[in-house]
């Protein structure tokens, strides 16, 4: 990631699919499906959504009776028709039937755990899966054969008495990929409750299955940690700017931080629940050593330098502020254990994002303590020195009961035993990781950020790089 670099969004390239079979859309080009099914064939006729239609779900199924739910109160609230849910009414016309396939005779290989088959015809729609998360993915589907306003918050009007028009489909799909990932990032520019459930009820539309939220930065530290009250007292605040981000005027004497905020644990664990409910996993990211100006402004003794730094507000300040936790420093290794015990008991992913992206390695060359700890061990570099911190952070992780991953640097002077690489500088570092047998998510900048530019520079707000979109 850029140092002065405002990433609000980061779209994984992994949540690609692959289009297979035929599509016969181009009889009906009002219909328009994200991501594109896997195969979808377009027949005559159309189901009628009104009043009178229900859901039809399995006998004594929790998660499909919570997904039914979901959605019915979404249709209700634009359509104002009381959508009733039935059990075990396999028969019901005039409905939306979810069906799971029950038995390895019944599963369908091809459609995996995350697939589906939407069938609608004129007097029903049937979704059928072999998992509840491939139940929810069809609603989804469902609800793109609609018009864009059955999303909304207000009654929209209908002025067919049959109610509203869904045409008669057969889709099969199934995605590609496993990590269907978007990123937001929180430190940067703090998002209320509302927004980041909002961010999640996107990505859910369009089949994201990963949340990666980067909690902390240089420029905010977002998530509270019990007995540790200065990271949000102190690290969750900076002075207001406005302007093009990296070229903000500092912190002046005496003004005040009352730019900010943070999530309490009690946040957190809701944000978990409403992402789950739409099968999505959040993935933390703490980013250590760099990127650590809000925790050393919360805890100075934990830089090299010790200095009382501000937290950054998006001005210059990369290689004049010390925003590298020091890797000797024993104080800093119980600050990570408090962080990161907490995170994993909040967390139920088996994933922790831990960064290890642009350390500015200067303030280390320069320390009494890393300079002995680097003659003890045996390092001879800047780079060994960030490898034995990596792997003595991922040491940390599984003790935790959780797997570490961090951006393609914490390659550089060795790779940590088990540690996943997300590959943002390129696609080398994920290849290079890959052959060495580790786990990798492919986020190459130059094709996935979405704070590049995308289109013709002058009619776009000003940025450092443009995406590749015709290679």
């Amino acid at each position: 990631m850029k140092t002065n670099l405002l990433v609000l969004l980061l779209l994984l390239c992994s949540f690609q699919l692959e289009i297979k079979g035929q599509q016969t859309t181009s009889q009906r080009p009002d219909i328009n499906i994200l991501p594109i099914p896997v195969s979808m064939k377009v027949n005559s006729g159309h189901f009628s959504l009104n009043a009178a239609v229900s859901f039809a779900i399995p006998a004594a199924n929790d998660s499909i009776r919570e997904i039914a739910a979901l959605f019915a109160k979404q249709l209700s609230l634009t359509t104002g028709y009381p959508f009733s849910i039935i059990q075990g009414g396999s028969k019901q016309k005039n409905s939306i039937h979810l069906v799971i396939n029950k038995g390895s005779k019944e599963a369908d290989k091809i459609i995996g755990a995350e697939g589906y088959h939407l069938d609608v015809q004129s007097q029903q729609i049937t979704i059928s899966a072999n998992n509840a998360a491939g139940i929810f993915y069809g609603m989804n589907t469902l609800m793109q054969l609609l018009p864009p306003g059955i999303e909304g918050e207000t009654k929209m009007v209908t002025t067919n008495p049959e109610g509203w028009h869904i045409p008669c489909v057969r889709i099969e799909d199934y995605p590609r990929f496993g990590w269907r990932g978007l990123m937001l990032d929180v430190s940067r520019h703090f998002f209320s409750k509302t927004a980041v459930k909002a961010f999640i009820d996107q990505m859910a539309k369009y089949k994201f299955n990963t949340f990666h939220w980067h909690l902390a930065d240089d420029q905010g530290w977002r998530i509270e940690i019990k007995g540790l009250p200065a990271l949000t007292e102190i690290g969750a605040w900076r002075v207001p700017r406005t302007g093009r981000w990296g070229s903000f005027q500092a912190p002046q004497p005496g003004e005040k931080a009352t730019d900010g905020g943070f999530y309490t644990q009690d946040d957190i664990r809701e944000i978990l629940k409403y992402a789950a409910d739409r099968f999505i996993t959040v993935v933390p990211e703490i980013d250590v050593p760099a990127h650590s100006l809000a925790l050393i402004a919360a805890y100075p003794n934990l830089s090299c330098t010790g200095l009382p730094y501000p937290v950054n507000p998006g001005s210059n300040f990369y290689k004049k502020e010390d925003n590298v936790l020091c890797v000797a420093n024993d104080s800093t290794w119980k600050m990570l254990d408090i962080i990161f015990t907490q995170i994993a008991a909040l967390f139920p992913n088996k994933y922790i994002h831990v960064g290890g992206d642009e350390a500015y390695k200067g303030f280390w060359n320069k320390c009494p303590k890393d300079q002995v700890l680097m003659k003890t061990e045996g390092i001879t570099s800047l780079d060994g020195l960030q490898s034995y911190f990596e792997k003595k952070l991922e040491k940390l992780i599984i003790s935790k009961g959780k797997k570490m991953i961090g951006w393609d640097e914490i390659l550089e002077g060795g790779l940590a035993p088990e540690a996943t690489v997300m590959s943002w500088r390129g696609m080398e570092g994920g290849i290079k990781a890959a052959k060495m047998g580790h786990e990798v998510v492919m986020t190459p900048s130059n094709f996935v950020y979405l704070d590049l530019y995308q289109g013709d520079p002058h009619v776009e707000p000003p940025t450092y790089s443009k995406l590749l979109l015709n290679t």
